[in-house]
């Protein structure tokens, strides 16, 4: 078998589905092998941001690792703000990059694609990859392989694989699979016995869960973990969705401020804070409403473990968790010290009012009352804030590292995964940034429904700069545009027709569904308006 081959049976064993990707001339001897061989399907998209997020999109839909396949330089180039978004939010994407062969650069001359030097783009990758090799040699190119696609996975993390152009088609050897990382025993058991006396001692304890429980495969052991411990159970920011579908004392997202008081206190009042996978960044505690001492929370992140002045290293959260189902006991009684109130199912009033976010969100928490759960994919922006609204559904979507453009191709990347058909929520920003991605859904088998925030700006900047106009965008006619693409769309201006459109939209299947909402600038989901008052008031304290 070649390389090619063998590469593409290492990805489908450690759980790729498909490769995304676009093609170019140092990339189209592996984009012609991985066709031939037939082992994972490769989608190509129009650009290459919207295959990588596309493929990041994968990842964390079904876990495993998302593979984005491109050129050299130009290609790859066009990828870097999608690794660094992976990176940042801890997702196993691996970038596979065509490269000039052996010859070529020795051949003296500058080559096309290059920048400073023929290793500039490697360079680059350094920083945003936790490990990278170059298949330049077929003998050696099974451990590397091996080494690299393990370590995505054990970090949860980008990795980067360089294939010069002469080395898809060469004979090369089984990819070997890397013994798992065993954690010592005695320090692992001094851990979890530590963690679950600080546990036991808190009077007022809390575990909040964040997105390594989803990259580790771990809700449904994070669940009985939550069930045995009794204790109330939160999703941070970056968080929501975790739980969604499990049995779990799950009480709501902590959104400080901007979000329910009642777990706003659960979390800020307790004294055990076991704060499990998640990212202790701005955006999932930089708006709460009093200072949470860290110092006295309980860590699990990043293969540490810290509590107080104790940190322990090279600890796996999946060991950890593992550790602690076996010294909790399997019926212990719930103490959870609140239940959240049911989400409002009642569809907005269909009258001649113009639409708001809220309606947005009563009218999609309506649609998957009737109809049943479908995985949310959404920007940056009010549509984000919009999806914290809508019941506890899966959600993709770029919450910390929070760049544009990620919406519409995360929304085809997860329903090329997984099968199931998406609702996209977008910015008119956004879109004009990766929409057009939508042209491929056909193409791919893929019919979201996709719900454009049309208000002619860029409306959650602007409500930090509301005198400036360089927040304006032009009203555009995205309704229009769908049929060109390939897929249905509907103008939405008033509540009957959101509801309508929504309606028609979820009935209408084997087309992307477009409904182009056109809503007043300056009009902002409840959670949105919070989330601006609380960074305002706490950054210009009176």
């Amino acid at each position: 078998m070649n390389l090619t081959t063998r590469l593409l049976q290492a990805l489908k064993a450690r759980g790729a589905t498909e490769i995304f990707g676009i093609p170019g001339d140092f990339a189209l001897p592996l984009f012609r092998e991985i066709e031939r061989s037939a082992l994972l399907p490769l989608v190509t998209l129009s650009h290459e941001p919207g295959v990588g997020f596309a493929a990041d999109a994968a990842a964390r839909a079904r876990g495993g690792l998302g593979v984005a396949a491109v050129t050299y330089g130009a290609g790859a180039f066009n990828l870097v703000n999608t690794v660094a978004g992976a990176y940042a939010e801890r997702v196993p994407l691996v970038v596979l990059s065509g490269a000039p062969a052996a010859h070529e650069a020795a051949s003296g001359l500058l080559l096309h694609h290059q920048v400073k030097t023929l290793d500039s783009q490697w360079r680059l990758y350094e920083e945003l990859t936790v490990d990278r090799a170059r298949l330049d040699d077929a003998d050696r190119a099974p451990e590397r392989i091996a080494r690299v696609l393990d370590a995505a996975l054990a970090r949860s993390r980008p990795v980067y694989l360089e294939i010069p152009r002469d080395m898809p088609g060469r004979p090369c050897a089984a990819v070997p699979q890397t013994p798992p990382f065993v954690p010592d025993a005695q320090r692992l058991a001094a851990c979890a016995d530590e963690l679950l006396s600080r546990l036991r001692a808190a009077q007022r304890p809390v575990l909040m869960v964040g997105v390594e429980i989803r990259r580790y495969g771990l809700e449904a052991r994070v669940a009985e973990l939550a069930r045995r411990l009794g204790i109330p159970v939160v999703t941070s920011f970056m968080g929501r969705g975790l739980l969604a579908h499990a049995d779990a004392p799950l009480v709501g997202t902590y959104l400080g401020l901007a979000g329910d008081p009642v777990v706003s206190e659960l979390v800020e009042r307790a004294d055990g804070l076991l704060l499990l996978g998640v990212i202790v960044s701005d955006t999932n505690f930089g708006v709460s409403a009093r200072r949470i001492d860290l110092r006295g929370a309980i860590q699990v992140y990043d293969d540490n473990v810290v509590m107080g002045h104790h940190v322990y290293h090279e600890l796996p959260i999946a060991s950890l968790v593992e550790a602690l189902l076996e010294r909790v006991p399997a019926l212990a009684p719930s103490t959870a010290a609140y239940t959240p109130a049911p989400a409002s199912v009642a569809p907005p009033p269909a009258d001649d009012e113009p639409v708001t976010p809220g309606d947005i969100s009563a009218a999609v928490n309506a649609l998957l009352h009737e109809h049943g759960p479908m995985p949310l994919a959404s920007d940056m922006g009010d549509c984000l804030f919009t999806a914290m609204d809508i019941g506890h559904a899966e959600l993709v979507a770029p919450g910390y590292y929070a760049t544009m453009g990620y919406g519409v191709p995360a929304g085809l990347g997860v329903q090329v995964a997984t099968g199931q058909r998406p609702i996209i929520l977008v910015g008119d920003g956004a879109f004009q940034m990766t929409g057009w991605e939508l042209g491929n859904a056909r193409r791919c088998g893929c019919d979201p429904i996709v719900l454009v925030f049309n208000n002619a700006s860029w409306e959650m900047l602007r409500t930090f700069e509301p005198g400036a106009h360089f927040n304006d965008l032009d009203r555009w006619d995205f309704a229009a545009m769908a049929a060109g693409m390939g897929g249905d769309g509907h103008a939405v201006n008033t509540r009957a027709e959101l509801v309508a459109a929504l309606a028609l939209a979820h009935a209408t299947r084997g087309r992307f569904q477009l409904l182009d909402i056109r809503l007043t600038p300056g009009v902002l989901s409840p959670t949105l308006a919070r989330f601006v008052k609380a960074v305002k008031r706490l950054s210009m304290p009176e």
